[in-house]
C-alpha cells in the first residue's frame, strides 16, 4: 500500500492495519516450514529479507530508473525487528498457536517504534511559503504522482 511506498505518506494515519496483515504471511510461512522441518530459529528474519531484496530491486529499477523518482522518497519499511521478535516468540514458546497469537500482536505493534528512527527527519516542521508544512508534506507537492483520487495527497493545516 501506500504506507510502504511513499516516504510523505509514511504516518500515523495509514499505518495502522493493512500493511502488518499483508506483510507477515510470507516470514510467518518460512519459520513454520524452517522451525518445524529444519529447526531453525531464524526464518523470520530470512523470508523477510528476501522480500526486502525484491523491494529494494523494485523501488531501484521502477522508481528510480524507470520514473526518476528520488530513491531515498520511496525507502521499503523495515521490518526486521519484526521478524526476529516474531522468531523470538516461536523459539521460546514452541507453539505455533502461541507465536500466532503474541507474536502477530507483536509483529504489528512494533512496526511503527521500529521505523520512527528513520521516518522521523520527515515530519520535522518547516516554513514553506508561510505555511507551516513537514517535510514530507514539502515533497509530496514536488513530486506529484498520479492523478487519481487515493493517491492525491491531502496535507493536514
Amino acid at each position: 500500500g501506500d504506507w510502504d511506498f511513499w516516504a510523505d505518506r509514511k504516518d500515523r494515519r495509514l499505518a495502522v492495519t493493512v500493511y502488518q496483515s499483508v506483510m507477515i504471511t510470507f516470514p510467518a510461512a518460512v519459520p513454520a516450514v524452517l522451525g518445524e522441518r529444519l529447526r531453525f530459529p531464524w526464518g523470520g528474519p530470512v523470508g523477510f529479507l528476501v522480500i526486502l531484496f525484491g523491494e529494494w530491486v523494485n523501488r531501484y529499477f521502477n522508481f528510480g530508473m524507470w520514473t526518476y523518482f528520488p530513491i531515498n522518497f520511496v525507502f521499503p519499511t523495515g521490518a526486521v525487528h519484526m521478524a526476529i521478535f516474531l522468531d523470538v516468540v516461536l523459539m521460546l514458546s514452541g507453539s505455533f498457536l502461541f507465536t500466532a497469537v503474541i507474536g502477530g500482536l507483536g509483529w504489528g505493534l512494533l512496526m511503527y517504534p521500529g521505523n520512527w528512527p528513520i521516518i522521523a527527519p520527515l515530519h520535522v516542521p518547516v516554513e514553506y511559503n508561510g505555511m507551516l508544512m513537514s517535510i514530507a508534506d514539502i515533497q509530496g507537492y514536488h513530486y506529484v504522482r498520479t492523478g487519481t483520487p487515493e493517491y492525491i495527497l491531502m496535507v493536514e493545516i
